[in-house]
């Protein structure tokens, strides 16, 4: 049975409106239950930041985006990434051993501001003092042991550049909560060295980052760099809170907090979780944390602080364009090791148009400045630096500039035989002039230079040496050869000490045994169909002309030609 059309009918909508009476109500209780419960327009103002007005701090229940940041990573290194948990389960006092209580009860922070005992305090501080059950250090605790035996050599110069400024003792510590005092370290965001600053703080505050250098990572022209950005953050905000906050986030980021929030009062603002991200909220509390337990690492059981330490490392001037494997070498050093002296560097030259300081052990400064004195010491004062292109490749690149591959690939610090089309590519501008990065094959570039035999069919290294009269082993050593049994005919030879009439020997037996012909290079030909021409192999005429495989010959050029 069909019912009737009009009870499929949908019921109409009814329009709910809003009076405006209800509206104001609504608004009333929002504002009334977001208002600070203390008056926040305080005397203690800053300067730059001041709060004109009370303004009302949106709380997480009326902000839909208060938790859009709480994922952010605070740093790729792993011994950072410590998130406070939520506050219903992070410890009381309670929770603390016996040994933590004692420390936390003679509470020896000498900061600007009293320590405030939050959650976040509690967590950190159990966190990195903490043992397992079964009695050995936890995680945390281990990484703090490694921190303070990583900040060692660093403390006491960081300690003399704050008391110079006239900065509380506590920001020697701030590394620790920023990179684990690590020249290397890079964040997910871009902030590098053991200060953590981004790049364009880093440039504003006199710090060189390009393709040569990266100063973030020099300990420390970074640290007075740091040191200067922290005395402005405390002028700015009038309060060492804030500026840690600062530091952190952004100036920017803070004074718009203030401005929102009403108050500057650094765990007020931090209670509301739309304002400052969870990094910034819980970094306070970390640093107070960190600094609780260096005042206190005796008691704690850590080894003391030795404020006397000298990690005997000295400095010196080096000008541009200095081969820096070449001085590690001079010195007695690897480049890794020298690498680690000197984090800054991206290339192993030094960037040619400036001096900078290097850092090496007091023991090696001598041989250092000795090396500084050798013509040898810049061989790329000039230099290009090279966009490669789509075709690119280390040969071509080696080619066009006549710089050999080895020593390309040593200046850009790379094994890869891969270049990418956009990527930069350091050519010096004396590629001519630069040896390969052996003795081998620096010996070997002289002896072809200064060659005055040609090998014969018949002959061998043993044989050459008893003509001329000169041992085997100088003669290897003469022309850079580990073994001489490869020698080929037609192969130039340095014969050291052979003396005039000597040489003239060896060249009237070597015409009388070969004739040496020399062939015009025409249109069209090559290496190989030139060999079959006058039946010689073609290595032979790649060895007599100090040619290799892929070497180009062009018409005109003269090749010399040894036939039977």
């Amino acid at each position: 049975m069909k019912k009737k059309k009009d009870e499929f009918k949908r019921p109409k909508r009814r329009n709910i409106s809003c009076t405006p009476l209800v509206i104001l109500a609504v608004l009333s209780l929002l504002l009334t239950a977001c208002v600070p419960k203390k008056n926040v327009a305080s005397t203690e103002a800053t300067p730059v930041y001041t709060v004109k007005e009370v303004v009302a701090c949106p709380t997480p229940e009326t902000d839909p985006e208060a938790e859009q940041n709480d994922s952010d990573v605070e740093s790729l290194d792993p011994e950072l990434q410590v998130e406070a948990p939520a506050h219903e389960v992070a410890p009381d006092e309670e929770d603390l051993s016996e040994q933590q209580k004692k420390a936390l009860d003679e509470d020896a922070v000498k900061f600007a501001l009293d320590v405030r005992e939050t959650k976040e305090f509690l967590y950190y501080y159990k966190f990195y003092t903490d043992y397992k059950k079964d009695g050995s250090p936890g995680k945390g605790r281990k990484a703090f042991t490694r921190w303070l035996e990583r900040a060692k050599p660093f403390l006491p110069y960081v300690r003399k550049v704050i008391n110079q400024k006239g900065l509380p003792e506590d920001i020697i510590f701030l590394p620790f909560a920023e990179s684990g005092y690590n020249p290397w370290a890079y964040s997910w965001a871009g902030a590098g060295g053991m200060w953590q600053f981004m790049r364009g703080t880093g440039k504003l505050y006199g710090l060189r980052v390009d393709w040569w250098v990266d100063e973030r990572r020099d300990p420390y022209r970074a640290t007075e760099a740091a040191v200067a950005y922290l005395d402005k953050l405390h002028g700015d905000f009038d309060d060492w809170y804030l500026a840690l906050a600062a530091y952190n986030a952004g100036e920017g980021k803070v004074g718009r907090a203030i401005k929102k929030c009403g108050s500057n009062d650094y765990f007020e603002i931090s209670k509301h979780k739309q304002l400052l991200k969870k990094e910034t909220r819980h970094y306070v509390p970390k640093i107070l944390a960190i600094l609780h337990i260096v005042r206190n690492l005796e008691k704690l059981g850590f080894e003391p602080i030795d404020w006397n330490y000298d990690a005997g490392i000295v400095s010196t001037e080096i000008k541009g364009g200095t081969d820096l494997t070449a001085m590690a070498s001079a010195c007695g050093l690897s480049w890794q090791q020298f690498h680690k002296y000197n984090p800054m560097f991206r290339r192993t030259a030094s960037p040619p148009d400036t001096t900078m300081k290097v850092y090496l052990p007091q023991d090696k400064l001598a041989k250092a400045e000795s090396f500084l004195k050798t013509k040898g010491a810049r061989p790329f004062a000039g230099y290009s630096n090279y966009l490669v292109r789509n075709g690119d490749s280390w040969w071509r690149i080696s080619r066009r500039s006549g710089v050999p591959i080895s020593v390309l690939k040593r200046v850009n610090n790379t094994r890869s035989n891969t270049l990418r089309p956009g990527q930069r590519v350091m050519i010096p501008g004396k590629g001519s002039h630069i040896n390969v990065d052996t003795p081998v094959a620096q010996t070997r570039q002289y002896a072809a230079r200064r060659a005055n035999y040609i090998v014969l069919r018949g002959d061998s290294l043993w044989t050459i040496s008893r003509k001329f009269g000169v041992s085997l082993d100088t003669l290897k050593r003469a022309n850079g050869m580990r073994s001489g049994r490869n020698i080929k005919p037609g192969q130039k030879l340095y014969i050291p000490d052979a003396g005039v009439a000597a040489t003239k020997v060896a060249v009237k037996q070597a015409e009388s045994a070969h004739r040496i012909i020399t062939h015009r290079v025409r249109r069209g030909d090559t290496i190989w169909a030139i060999a079959r021409r006058y039946n010689v192999p073609a290595k032979q005429i790649l060895s007599t002309n100090n040619l290799s495989s892929t070497s180009v010959i062009r018409p005109g050029d003269k090749l010399k030609i040894v036939v039977e």
